[in-house]
């Protein structure tokens, strides 16, 4: 009897252990996601384009890194065809685009011969400048935090992150693996975050190019600057000023 409770005892104690150990490689998978402010974690990798060192290789420019789980599947195939679209737009704004994925070298340049194949949405085909990187290792996925282990353990959700010339991290979010993200929105706070950071200015909801801007405090008269600042400024309310800003 004495036997059978201890057979019965360690195969308990065992079957805890191996739940616990489970439990901790799954929590592995959540790995910590970098912050707005905070500095671009680097890594090097293979890419369509050859081996990248990111961010250090694009420094000076505005960057984009954009995630998605897996080559060859129609959300990840439309987004990566509108970012194409939209090359000349953001090379007119000084911005570098990285995609990565779990899929290896040799599969993404398979699915991007494909890519530049289709004439998607009547537009003609378009050639894919931008690199797409290498990380079936899950280097990346682990830096920048872009396995979410609750939905799926290797392959990484929708996330971006746009850093700036100095490798600071200034804007992020994250899709679900079956939305696909709008690439006119990824324009838009771009050139959102340059014009706020060249003119000292904020955007209020909705803002597009061209539109009036939020002024963040009014100097006092007579100060430096003051005057400029003040040109062309009028009052909403007390705590809302907007100024009309040359483009």
């Amino acid at each position: 009897m004495k036997k059978m409770f201890l057979i019965v005892f360690v195969l308990f104690v065992a079957s805890q252990l191996w739940a616990q150990d489970k439990m901790e490689k799954k929590e592995d998978r959540n790995f910590r996601i970098p912050l707005i402010g905070e500095k671009a974690p680097s890594f090097t990798a293979e890419s369509t384009n050859g081996v990248i060192n990111f961010p250090e290789d694009y420094s000076g420019n505005w960057k984009i890194l954009f995630s998605h789980p897996q080559d060859f599947t129609p959300v990840c195939s439309s987004e990566i065809l509108e970012l194409g679209n939209l090359q000349d737009q953001f090379d007119k704004l000084h911005t570098k685009i990285v995609v990565v994925s779990t899929d290896p070298v040799a599969t993404h340049i398979q699915w991007k011969k494909a890519l530049e194949e289709l004439n998607y949405k009547d537009r003609g085909t378009v050639k894919i400048k931008f690199p797409l990187v290498d990380d079936e290792n899950l280097i990346v996925a682990r830096e920048y935090g872009m396995i979410h282990g609750a939905t799926n353990s290797t392959r990484t959700v929708r996330g971006v992150f746009i850093i700036d010339p100095d490798n600071i991290i200034k804007a992020i979010y994250f899709y679900p693996m079956n939305i696909g993200r709008s690439t006119e929105e990824l324009v838009r706070t771009i050139t959102a975050l340059q014009v706020a950071a060249k003119n000292n200015v904020l955007t209020p909801a909705d803002w597009k190019a061209g539109n009036d801007v939020l002024v963040p405090y009014l100097p006092t008269p007579g100060t430096k600057n003051a005057e400029e600042t003040l040109k062309d400024v009028y009052k909403i309310a007390w705590f809302m000023t907007y100024k009309k800003l040359s483009m």
